[in-house]
């Protein structure tokens, strides 16, 4: 709503602009002196106001308050001893309120020149009455009176008014307003020098009348500064007598300047304030903008950057192709019926020599142990427990297992049969407690299946990459992961304290010492939410379960030898997961607001930046991925739908964990649609 207020309030503000001057003949006010109020239907519904009698000219101002000119001005007038009319924007009252309530006091008279310099005939009845009723409430406030003068923009004399203004000028006149156009305006000539000003102001012949100048907006400000003596000297030597506008229809000052009531006076002040408020925010708002975007395109090159180093790193490392240790795999299954046959077959046609599977079947209702138990597969063990969740049911498989190696692996995720092959090999190193496998997207094919995909492998696996060159990697997904023994042991096992177990135990596994890497190779299929209720279900559980581990292990931060998790995993956790898509919506806000109130190509232009560079960091991520890259023509169609949905997930999350509530499991319904595709060099049979 501020973002609109403050739209509306300055749209259109700019340079005034003088249409051309229709010829004599062609203008229906031709004849008309330059203050006009309603006339008789039946001949014209515009008459001239009786102008008094004498050689009068009245300086009129228009488009301020500004804050460098209108100061000056209205100082040079006062020591020169010179009333004025100071026609103002609504809109740059409300921005300066102090100035026109000085104006005022130094007998200054204020006009109405609408409230964001609109022409009156454009937009219909009710942008007329807006423009001018904010004006007057603008004025009201200000300085607690509301101005009967209206000088219409871009109509600044009575040749040129057009047949099409007549009408609108009329309505404008019936509301009770005096119309006051100029006689001589000094804004023909494009920055005319202040001598051109003084000879365009000066009447030929004895007549007075109104002189237009400019105090804001358009014109050359300067030269009317710097014409103003010498035009006031002229006119006096000619024996004009300088008055304000009014007094060119013998209008008392209480008839162009209504007393307001008081609570015209403090709509007027709410008018002002609001506005104030609105600039500030837009101010504030703009600033967090230039931040988020620096972060976000500083985050895109630093992915490509580490994504590239993590490459040449993998390059130099050997492996041991005979490093082949005994392992198990534990399958957590909670009503998995739908998948959990696929998935155990894939796990028992592994290519590794030696490994058991467990499947614990935590409490399941739709025959998922008996699904299990009649597939009679030799490596396979069932092991029935009642339903505790699934950081108990991992904790019982560990206890049934007997391997230093473990494997977790959801209930609905199919591996290839070399995965567990390049999950193993970088426990050949020591020091290396936990590994993370590569998740991929088994049911791609629609376009939320699709949008999945791309994040998992733009996002989720490029950070991986991240995290493993930082070595600060705090999370081994669900679906795909390794872990050592005695490193689960170091923490005590998988704790129940979160709804993100994963991301708890790989912090927790990190924390004590242990080296956690990512192996891109050991890939295992999972089925993505396919509808937008399920995708929110379990992304609104991932969000919170990560703040509750982030939370849980904050005190890294200032432990010493915790450092790599404390002081990289953790800060990038809250700054990249929470605080950003938090954050994000105020750049598609801005988006909008662009287009309506500002000019839409620099808002286009970013736009299209944006896609572009995420484009092809998204092409060398699937190159990275060994996938074909024509899923990412999808890439521009997230930012209206997929990506606000993760905003949101967050925003939830965050205000979820501020109430202080506990979130339930988020079960996601499963449909089975899981595809495997091979990657295009493993197709080529090649290997990275």
């Amino acid at each position: 709503m501020l973002l609109l207020v403050h739209g509306i309030s300055t749209r259109a503000i700019g340079e005034s602009g003088t249409p051309s001057r229709t010829s004599g003949s062609g203008s229906p006010l031709s004849e008309d002196t330059s203050l006009l109020s309603t006339g008789n239907e039946r001949t014209s519904p515009l008459r001239s106001a009786a102008p008094s009698p004498g050689k009068r000219i009245a300086l009129t101002f228009d488009d301020g308050p500004d804050p460098r000119w209108t100061p000056r001005i209205a100082a040079t007038l006062r020591r020169l001893g010179v009333p004025a009319t100071f026609f103002v924007m609504g809109s740059q009252v409300a921005r300066h309120p102090d100035i026109a309530q000085r104006l005022h006091r130094d007998g200054f008279e204020l006009g109405n020149h609408t409230f964001t310099h609109t022409a009156i005939s454009a937009g219909g009845a009710w942008r007329r009455s807006l423009e001018l009723g904010l004006t007057e409430r603008a004025v009201a406030g200000a300085v607690g009176v509301r101005p009967r003068l209206v000088r219409p923009p871009y109509s600044s004399s009575p040749d040129a008014v057009t047949s099409g203004q007549v009408g609108p000028l009329a309505s404008v006149a019936e509301r009770g307003y005096l119309i006051a156009l100029s006689d001589l305006d000094t804004k023909d000539w494009q920055k005319p020098p202040a001598e051109a000003i003084v000879r365009r102001a000066v009447p030929n012949s004895g007549e007075g009348g109104m002189v237009l100048m400019h105090d804001g907006g358009g014109g050359d400000r300067s030269a009317t500064l710097a014409a103003l003596p010498r035009l006031v000297s002229r006119l006096r030597a000619k024996g004009f007598g300088l008055v304000r506008a009014s007094e060119l229809a013998s209008l008392p000052r209480a008839a162009a300047e209504v007393p307001a009531s008081p609570w015209e006076s403090f709509q007027g002040s709410l008018l002002i304030g609001s506005l104030a408020i609105s600039r500030a925010v837009v101010g504030g708002l703009g600033a967090m903008l230039a931040v988020i975007a620096a972060l976000a395109i500083a985050r895109t090159f630093v992915l490509f950057a580490l994504a590239r180093q993590h490459r040449r790193l993998q390059r130099r490392v050997p492996f041991d192709s005979t490093f082949h240790p005994p392992m198990s795999v534990i399958v957590p299954a909670f009503n998995e019926s739908v998948g959990i046959e696929r998935a155990v077959r894939s796990l028992a046609a592994s290519d590794y020599p030696d490994f058991e599977v467990v499947v614990v079947d935590d409490g399941s209702t739709d025959g998922t142990g008996e699904i299990v138990e009649a597939l009679e597969l030799p490596q396979v063990r069932l092991v029935h427990q009642a339903n505790a969740g699934k950081a108990a049911a991992l904790n019982r498989g560990m206890s049934e297992t007997r391997h230093e190696i473990i494997a977790m692996v959801d209930g609905d995720t199919v591996f290839e049969p070399d995965t567990l092959c390049h999950l193993v090999r970088p426990f050949a190193d020591s020091g290396v407690g936990a590994v993370s496998g590569n998740t991929k997207v088994g049911n791609r094919r629609g376009l939320l299946g699709r949008w999945q995909h791309i994040e998992y492998v733009m996002g989720f696996n490029l950070d991986r990459r991240l995290y493993d060159v930082l070595r600060c990697m705090p999370t081994v997904p669900g679906a795909v992961g390794g872990f050592r023994r005695r490193a689960l042991a170091d923490i005590g096992g998988v704790s129940e304290a979160t709804l993100a177990e994963d991301t708890d135990i790989t912090l927790g596994v990190g924390r004590a010492g242990w080296r956690v890497v990512y192996a891109g190779d050991a890939r295992g299929w999972t089925e993505a939410p396919s509808n937008l209720s399920g995708l929110w279900r379990q992304r609104y559980r991932w969000s919170y379960g990560t703040m509750q581990a982030v939370w849980k292990h904050r005190a890294a931060i200032w432990r010493p030898g915790e450092e790599r998790i404390g002081r990289r995993a953790i800060p990038y956790l809250v700054l990249f997961q929470i605080a950003l898509p938090m954050l994000a919506p105020i750049v598609d806000v801005f988006a909008l607001y662009g287009l309506l109130f500002l000019d839409p190509l620099p808002v286009v232009a970013y736009w299209v930046g944006f896609n572009a560079l995420q484009l092809l960091l998204g092409v060398y991520a699937f190159r990275l991925d060994g996938e074909p890259a024509r899923p990412l023509w999808a890439v521009p169609l997230q930012q209206f739908v997929y990506r606000q949905l993760m905003y949101l997930v967050v925003i939830e999350s965050v205000i979820t964990a501020l109430m202080g509530k506990r979130l339930a499991w988020q079960n996601v319904e499963r449909s089975g649609d899981v595809e495997v595709t091979l990657p295009v060099r493993q197709q080529q049979g090649t290997r990275v």
